[in-house]
């Protein structure tokens, strides 16, 4: 019997109508209901329509600088492998085998000549041919019919993205801007110089809109507001005076050296910005000295402030002129979110010369650790029954309503829901 068109219906298909009613029906300046924190069928939706139809951040290129070098992750309950092929091209498969179903590559990182199956050594090219299945399989069987399936790549400005959607969305005009802001970095010729894996007991969306506010910085922060300054753009309405000259000096000294800085938005998903840091610092070190000596790239002048690059659903970064952190985030459960973070420098940097990785990593250790509690306190508290949905403050968290619009849109669209009113501006009854 074919079980391939065997249909068993859709279990969430109750879940779903309900999803779509509650976020069509939502006050939109209020937190989220509680199943969208919670519910472990709400999560399954979240993975189905959005980890799984969006753009992921999956790794960096100089990961992989070789070919065979490869990198993997895990996406709910997908592997993936990403892989530099023999022509130099990166691709991307679902890191399954297509012989009984096992995992190909089952290490974090590693090089390979081919993908040898280790359960019965079936084998593939980089680009995902099958090479070899053994004459057992038999005369007439046909090896192009079980190549490895793909996953949608793309690569730009040295990150790699990837959609498991079968049409994912537009994205390559947001690529385009980035290669161009991350041009003076060099990024084929960096190096991860040390990463971080923590596990947050909280929501995904949790541990998102905890990043899109610093209205908790103040009390939360002191090792991160030694440098840092918090405000996106000079049209942030707390913006005073004082940061609006800041800024206009650095932006003419970015300007001589030919840096990009100026705000570039794409819809409320991506956004890329270089603001200054705090007067009299040049990098996210407790001092706010360089965490490297060696500069990026082509850069000569390290006091670049950060360049900002928001990726959601599930990215933040910060690009200084000395080292880069790249943070992604991966929904494990309803309530548990993993958290990466990499530091990654000029390849040539010498680790204990030109960089001590604790002394590099010690604001964003502390900060990352002090989000954690945050987070898993939030969602303690949002799994009581005394739980219901409160007001966001309009110039203190707008980056977590808009976080919120851009979830609320893109969940609907790809649930095939009529979009909530409030996203539109189209007027309730």
């Amino acid at each position: 019997m074919d079980t391939t068109t065997l249909s068993l219906g859709d279990p969430l298909e109750p879940a779903r109508k309900a999803t779509a009613d509650m976020l069509q029906n939502r006050e939109r300046t209020y937190s989220l209901p509680q199943p969208f924190y919670c519910d472990d069928r709400l999560f399954d939706i979240d993975m189905q329509e959005i980890f799984h139809k969006e753009w992921l951040i999956a790794g960096m290129t100089c990961e992989i600088p070789a070919k065979g070098n490869y990198l993997t992750f895990q996406l709910g309950k997908n592997p993936i492998v990403v892989i530099r092929g023999a022509d130099g091209v990166i691709n991307a498969f679902h890191n399954v085998c297509r012989h009984r179903g096992s995992r190909l590559c089952t290490g974090e990182k590693g090089k390979v000549a081919k993908l040898v199956c280790p359960y019965h050594q079936w084998t593939y090219e980089l680009d995902g041919r099958l090479l070899y299945a053994g004459t057992e399989m038999g005369e007439d069987f046909d090896m192009k019919k079980f190549g490895l399936k793909p996953v949608h790549v793309k690569v730009a400005g040295g990150y790699i993205f990837v959609s498991l959607a079968e049409n994912p969305p537009a994205i390559d005009e947001f690529l385009s801007t980035l290669a161009h802001y991350m041009e003076p970095y060099d990024m084929e010729n960096t190096k991860v110089a040390v990463q971080t894996t923590l596990m947050e007991k909280a929501n995904w969306k949790l541990v998102i809109e905890n990043n899109r506010e610093c209205y908790h910085c103040n009390g939360s922060h002191p090792e991160l507001l030694k440098t840092l300054l918090e405000w996106d753009d000079v049209t942030d309405p707390r913006a005073d005076q004082a940061f609006k000259d800041h800024v206009a000096a650095s932006a003419a000294a970015w300007d001589a050296e030919k840096i990009p800085y100026a705000h570039a938005s794409f819809g409320l998903r991506n956004r890329i910005v270089r603001m200054p840091l705090l007067k009299g610092t040049v990098s996210m070190t407790l001092d706010g000295k360089q965490g490297c000596q060696k500069l990026m790239g082509r850069i000569k002048n390290p006091d670049l402030g950060s360049m900002r690059i928001l990726h959601l659903p599930h990215s933040w970064n910060h690009c200084m002129g000395d080292h880069i952190i790249v943070f992604t985030v991966w929904p494990i459960s309803a309530q548990e979110t993993m958290v990466t973070t990499k530091w990654i420098v000029h390849k040539d940097a010498v680790e204990g010369v030109d960089y001590d990785p604790a002394r590099m990593r010690e604001v964003w250790d502390a900060t990352n650790d002090q989000d954690r509690r945050l987070a898993e306190e939030n969602q303690r508290g949002i799994n009581s029954t005394a739980y219901q949905p409160g007001p966001y403050s309009k110039t203190y968290e707008f980056g977590v309503v808009n976080f919120i619009d851009w979830y609320s849109e893109r969940l609907l669209s790809n649930l095939g829901a009529a979009p909530a009113p409030y996203l539109y501006g189209i007027k309730t009854q």
